[in-house]
């Protein structure tokens, strides 16, 4: 869209250091003091926390550079272009759909803005389970101010869009709180397809923020490069291989660099960052890199109103519910957040079951669709132990990630839950989204179904846009991959910084997390590095 300042533009214009796949004269050796692999939410703040303190940085992204001139709010195009494996990453049994960013900016580029402090509950296990003793919410509260400011998280005042409200009423009609959740925008248009990139540029990315801000204190970017492996001599990494892919930025071209620094820090996130231990053959004896990677697996309940919906247009989320996190009497072991998608043709067309004429109907009932999600607590029931990310025989990640019954108890109990909310806003038909699912008439008839419905993989349609752990942080390199400090236990001079080093779901979305925890990480990486205080971020 044309008539919006674009600073990526802007910036490339001034003489940003950006090196693409499509540079002919790459150079075969880097050098610098600080190579951050990746560019999404732990990246992003990495890099301007340690540009700004005076550190030589290079920014190596695999997907391409995109910016708000190229964001025309078609699904299309953005699928393809920006998200991992263009929007169908899927699980080893493609049992579940996972949404990734890949793209400069990474995940913050294309998720849905919404922003949650880590749950105190959730910092408790840690430090109890993990040794984690550092982060408690009084130490961590200066860093969530810090990043709240950086990128103008703060809580939507906008009254909701219908979808959203559809969640906020049927909540009332139990006495169930549903207040309004925080996000980073600027001067949002409301249009409700953040999930294509920006066109306005009001969402607070890196894209726009952090990323900007370390180029133009002379950081590099190289872009369309994978980092295949770290080059390792015994303890200590010599070099970072990178591989330039091709025009598609899918497949190596044959052209690759080496990346020399004083120190690395990987942000590919949780099945990337992880996919790159495993590839440089990290010492692992307890096989504990890629293990106990959580997604909060989702599950979608659709209802049909007889008002219009209109689930593509305005925030796409901006009403929640925690009222189900802990309480075991209802949720079950698992326990699980409520929330609200936006709904757009493509992935809804992709998401829905049926097919034939069926699945025809459900796309022409799109504007009175609603649609309401169940983010699955993943990783504090012992039964819990979420997936691992392997390697297949061409080195790219897959996550393994096996449901078990304890899941199904939790996503049957959303379904149910769900539909009751549902019929409670006025539904006039309410359909679990599984492949056995019909749309039901009333919360009788949907209830009597969902209890029977068979929950197994496939079957039961299981989504996922967060994914976390893999190279969890714990004092003990018994239980952990990396230090609370977020460097190696096994490694010198590589620190992890993205939400693998989490070593549980959050329980919440966690891009805020991921600032904050990244931020703490990064100031102290710093200042360890330059031997003086770290620059705050702007």
């Amino acid at each position: 869209m044309s008539g919006f300042p674009d600073p990526i533009a802007t910036g490339l214009e001034r003489g940003w250091k950006v090196h693409d796949t499509a540079d002919p004269n790459l150079a075969s050796r880097y050098e610098f003091d600080v190579a951050i692999v990746g560019t999404g939410a732990g990246g992003g703040i990495s890099a301007e926390i340690l540009a700004r303190s005076g550190l030589s940085v290079v920014m190596i992204e695999e997907g391409p550079l995109r910016s708000s001139r190229d964001f025309d709010m078609r699904e299309s195009a953005a699928y393809p272009s920006i998200y991992q494996e263009s929007a169908a990453r899927k699980t080893k049994d493609k049992a579940i759909n996972i949404l990734q960013g890949r793209c400069v900016g990474g995940s913050t580029t294309v998720n849905w803005t919404s922003c949650f402090r880590p749950p105190d509950a959730t910092l408790a296990f840690w430090r109890d389970r993990y040794g984690l003793s550092d982060l408690t919410p009084q130490a961590m509260l200066a860093w969530y101010l810090a990043v709240e400011r950086r990128l103008s998280i703060s809580l939507w005042s906008v009254p909701p869009n219908v979808n959203n409200d559809i969640l906020r009423r049927g909540a009332a009609q139990f006495g169930i709180p549903a207040p309004a959740m925080a996000r980073n925008v600027r001067n949002c248009f409301n249009l409700g397809y953040c999930g294509t990139g920006c066109p306005t540029n009001a969402k607070q990315s890196m894209l726009v923020t952090t990323i900007p801000v370390a180029l133009d204190h002379g950081a590099t970017l190289f872009t369309r490069a994978r980092a295949q492996r770290l080059m390792l001599e015994g303890r200590r990494p010599t070099g970072l291989e990178v591989q330039w892919l091709d025009e598609q930025g899918l497949r190596p071209s044959g052209r690759s660099s080496t990346v020399v620094a004083r120190h690395y820090v990987l942000s590919g996130g949780a099945i990337n960052t992880p996919a790159l231990l495993l590839r440089s053959k990290v010492a692992d004896p307890a096989r504990l890199i890629g293990a106990r990677t959580f997604l909060h697996p989702s599950v979608v309940s659709a209802a049909v109103f007889d008002e219009r919906v209109d689930a593509f247009d305005g925030a796409p989320q901006s009403i929640y519910s925690d009222h189900f996190l802990g309480l075991d009497d209802i949720a079950g072991p698992i326990g699980f957040k409520l929330e609200v998608p936006p709904i757009h043709p493509v992935l809804f067309s992709t998401t829905m079951n049926g097919f034939g004429n069926a699945h025809f109907e459900s796309m022409k009932r799109l504007r009175n669709t609603h649609a309401m999600i169940a983010l699955l607590r993943d990783g504090f029931h012992p039964q819990s132990r979420g997936g691992r990310v392997e390697l297949r025989a061409d080195s790219t990640p897959v996550l393994d990630y096996p449901l078990n019954a304890v899941l199904f108890d939790g996503a049957r109990r959303a379904l149910l839950k769900m539909a009751e909310l549902q019929f409670a806003a006025g539904a006039k038909t309410v359909q679990p989204v599984h492949e056995l699912g019909s749309a039901y008439s009333s919360w009788a008839s949907a209830k009597t179904a969902i209890e029977s419905l068979p929950m197994e993989p496939i079957l039961t349609r299981v989504v996922s846009a967060h994914v976390m752990g893999g190279s969890a942080m714990s004092a003990d390199p018994a239980t952990g991959v990396t230090r609370p400090d977020g460097r190696l236990h096994g490694l010198d001079d590589v620190s992890v910084h993205d939400g693998s080093i989490f070593p549980t779901s959050i329980g919440a979305n966690p891009q805020l997390s991921i600032y904050a925890i990244t931020a703490r990480l990064s100031d102290a990486l710093a200042s360890t590095l330059t031997g003086r205080a770290a620059a705050q971020l702007a």
